[in-house]
Formats: structure tokens, sequence, C-alpha cells
């Protein structure tokens, strides 16, 4: 989690409550570049949220390792097309109408696998909010436009650069690259996607200034 002050956690805290409405199905969007904090963040939300939401992240429409060496695209995993984006639209819009007595299972991303596992998350229908974090939710492009419409308010967590790539390069060693090669993933592939991310910061509802 980047440092943030423990009322404006708060703040964040009662902002998402206030989506929260029985009765009623919002969901709430978290955007950022690669490793901004936005997983932990949307988790500590959900947790003190205490039932009332559940988190979906759109990490769990990344394509598998398999599919990705068949398109030769292994190279650049974590880019936009290197994900199901219609998929991940297409469940959006799926938790966007509940239907009474079905449960809903999205993906999630299992770091320690570098595979999406299908199934992992249920969503029931009386859950109010849903919480959606990842890297493209205001991008515009490679499919991705239709996200944005279907999020009741999206929010982009802006890390300093200088705090975020280290812990970056730290989360890729963690998960079994060395530090030679977790510097190089880091400066070519997720640093090109930063780029792109960061396109979106001005559509957002709230930026949320973390370090």
């Amino acid at each position: 989690m980047p440092r943030m002050d423990v009322r404006e956690f708060d703040r964040l805290a009662a902002r998402a409550r206030g989506l929260a409405v029985p009765g009623e199905r919002r969901i709430l969007g978290i955007a950022g570049a690669p490793g901004a904090g936005k997983s932990t963040l949307a988790g500590r939300l959900v947790d003190r949220l205490d039932g009332l939401a559940v988190l979906v992240p759109m990490d769990g429409f990344h394509l598998a390792q398999a599919e990705l060496e068949r398109l030769g695209r292994a190279g650049r995993k974590g880019a936009p097309d290197t994900f199901d984006a219609a998929g991940y639209t297409a469940l959006l819009a799926r938790l966007r109408t509940p239907v009474p007595g079905t449960t809903v299972y999205a993906p999630a991303f299992d770091r320690a696998l570098e595979e999406p596992v299908a199934g992992s998350v249920p969503v029931a229908p009386e859950v109010p909010l849903v919480v959606t974090e990842g890297n493209y939710l205001l991008h515009d492009r490679d499919g991705w436009a239709g996200v944005r419409p279907l999020l009741d308010e999206t929010w982009y967590l802006d890390l300093d650069d200088g705090l975020r790539v280290p812990r970056l390069i730290d989360r890729h060693v963690r998960f079994g690259k060395s530090r030679a090669q977790a510097e190089r993933w880091v400066h070519d592939s997720d640093e090109t996607n930063a780029r792109l991310v960061s396109r979106g910061r001005a559509h957002a509802d709230l930026v949320i200034r973390a370090g």
C-alpha cells in the first residue's frame, strides 16, 4: 500500500461506502500505472466495507501464457492487447444488472503462477458495490473504450515514479525474476504500459496522490 494519511483513507472509504446502496448495484473502478498500489487500496476498501463490496480485478482477464506465446506477445505481457478486454467489458455489463438468486463468478490472477484462474471470485446478487481495479479502466483504445461507461465512478491512483518503479521491480523479484531481469522488464515493458495508462488520468472522477 502506498503511504497514505489515515484521514485520507477514511475519506476514500466513506466515499466508497456512499456508493454501496443496498438494493442497487454500482461499480467503482480504481485505475493507475503498474505498481501504483491499486490492488492493495481496493482490497483495503473492500475489507473496510465489511460485506457491502467485492473485489473483481481486471488482471483476471490476462490471456494465458500459452496463448501469449502463440500470439508472439509473451514479451509484452501486460500491454493492452494481452488481455481479453471484450470479456472484461462483458463481465462488467453482467455485474451491473444482477439477477436475483444468481451468483456471478469472476476470474482472478495468480501472481505465483502468472496465470488467470477462472471462477475465483463469487459476486452474490445482493452485494451492492463491485470494486474493480486495473491499468486500463480509462484507456480508450485497443478494445477498452467500453469499460468507462460501465463504471459509476473511477479513481486514478497516482504514485510518484521514484517510489512506484522500485517497488514494481521488487515485486517482480519477489515472484521469481532475478533483479536484472526485473529491472529490464520494468523499464522495457511495464513503463511502456505506464505511459499509456497515464493518458487516462484526466478522465478520472478522482485523482488520489499517494507517496
